[in-house]
């Protein structure tokens, strides 16, 4: 199969965890974890409630007449509170997640329409809203719980344990409210949308596997399938790798993903090539007159399908680039002349350079995942070096030609990178930086301020 170049002294790729898509997918989501609350709070409403009537019966059992009276006087009490709850909560929700809205919305017109998802994605956002509505619920199912009998004798249920536990989670609540309200005016401030970002791209960075393509072509052997995507158009979001893996290693072959994560795919573009172990000897034989073996590897291989995922936009999962093009995206818009902030394109540009410094001695241009033997099983295309350059810096650069604060501060952060990266991956940041040069003495007249606007500083102008 050719020779794989992989990163000196490290250990195979790690094997990826199956359930790793499904659990990115649902981070995506805003409505599995208020359905998880919500399942949570009915089975804690029947314990409780159980625990009532045990409560009740040992008392009656034990003929504890006055205990009996306070414990009803207690749930009685508690009554107030419980239906006060239930008025107020829903109309809370309202208010508070109708401000939200309105401020994801103000966020979403002034950074980019992509840090969206950040706010969907925030745990406390949709803990604060699960555990809203399980107050609510809660307070209505013990309602359903109380007794209207006048004569306390008939009485056979005293929700005094629901009740505790309503006035809990109204507690927890105000709790929620304030982290919530906390986490809310963050993400309002750029330079905190600006750090989830980079944050998430830097996670993407580790979850890589350690095994590595070097950027040229690798060998695979002859392609003995190519298999077409047949599902909705959309943005590739993610592969299920591990289960990819497991398919090859059954099938005795490698696969290949064509399209990268975040590019846009439509029914009938190819999605994966089929390369038979050591040169296609698997084992079968004969072929099926649509490029695919015949027998058992092509009925394997339609399991295949049901392991791309397709959305309607890129996400973090995989996509290693997706973080560079919403920092880019960000500081063009802090650059156009309805928003004119270079502090804020600057702040982008400091975060395209950590990022590129994490990348800036990995190998790059494919993954490789071994199966537990360590064959390589799947090779996922990356961005290579020159890619992520570019996506980080060519259009910042034309448009901050006329922003002196921003080029001093791409010049400071090429001439860093510079000093960070092998020989082999200069050529790019050097492209990069004599273009700025040329823009810079195109656009500016005068020689003092051309000098002053090409001058390295790592705060743009502090």
């Amino acid at each position: 199969m050719g020779d794989w170049k992989t990163t000196a002294g490290l250990p195979p790729g790690r094997r990826p965890r199956a359930l790793s898509p499904l659990r990115e997918h649902l981070r995506d989501t805003f409505w599995f974890a208020p359905t998880v609350a919500l399942v949570l709070v009915v089975a804690v409403w029947t314990a409780a409630s159980a625990a009532d009537d045990a409560i009740l019966t040992a008392l009656r059992d034990a003929g504890d007449e006055d205990a009996v009276r306070d414990l009803l006087r207690i749930a009685e009490d508690a009554k107030t509170v419980v239906t006060t709850v239930s008025a107020a909560m829903m109309t809370f929700i309202g208010v508070v997640f109708s401000i939200s809205l309105v401020a994801v919305q103000m966020a979403a017109g002034q950074f980019s329409p992509r840090v969206v998802r950040i706010f969907v994605r925030s745990r406390i956002t949709k803990a604060t809203f699960a555990v809203f509505l399980a107050t609510f619920v809660l307070s209505l199912l013990v309602l359903t719980s109380y007794d209207s009998e006048p004569d306390p004798a008939l009485v056979s249920s005293t929700p005094l344990v629901q009740s505790v536990l309503t006035v809990i989670m109204v507690g927890l609540s105000v709790v929620l409210f304030v982290m919530y309200v906390n986490s809310m005016l963050r993400l309002m401030r750029v330079v905190h949308v600006i750090d989830r970002i980079t944050a998430e791209s830097l996670r993407v960075v580790a979850g890589m596997p350690l095994d590595m393509a070097a950027e040229e072509p690798v060998a695979l052997g002859p392609e003995t399938a190519r298999l077409a995507h047949h599902g909705r158009a959309g943005v590739l979001r993610d592969v299920n790798i591990a289960r990819l893996v497991r398919t090859a290693r059954q099938q005795g072959v490698v696969l290949r993903l064509i399209p990268r994560i975040g590019d846009f795919v439509t029914p009938g573009t190819p999605v994966f090539t089929v390369h038979g172990r050591n040169g296609g000897h698997d084992g079968h034989s004969g072929h099926d007159g649509h490029g695919g073996r015949s027998g058992p590897l092509t009925k394997g291989l339609r399991a295949l399908y049901s392991q791309v995922s397709v959305g309607a936009e890129r996400t973090f999962h995989q996509d290693l680039g997706f973080g560079l093009r919403q920092l880019s995206d960000i500081a063009l818009r802090a650059l156009s002349p309805a928003v004119n902030d270079p502090t804020t394109a600057v702040q982008a540009v400091d975060r395209i350079v950590q990022f590129l410094s994490a990348v800036a001695r990995r190998p790059l241009g494919a993954s490789l995942y071994r199966d537990g033997q360590g064959t390589v099983r799947l090779v996922q295309s990356v961005p290579g070096w020159t890619e992520l350059v570019d996506l980080g810096f060519a259009e910042i650069r034309m448009y901050a030609v006329h922003s002196p604060q921003v080029t001093r501060r791409l010049v400071a952060g090429l001439d860093d990178l510079l000093g960070a990266v092998p020989e082999d991956r200069r050529e790019p940041l050097i492209r990069h930086r004599a273009l700025l040069t040329e823009a810079v003495e195109r656009a500016v007249p005068e020689a003092a301020d051309r000098a002053f606007a090409l001058h390295p500083d790592r705060q743009g102008i502090g």
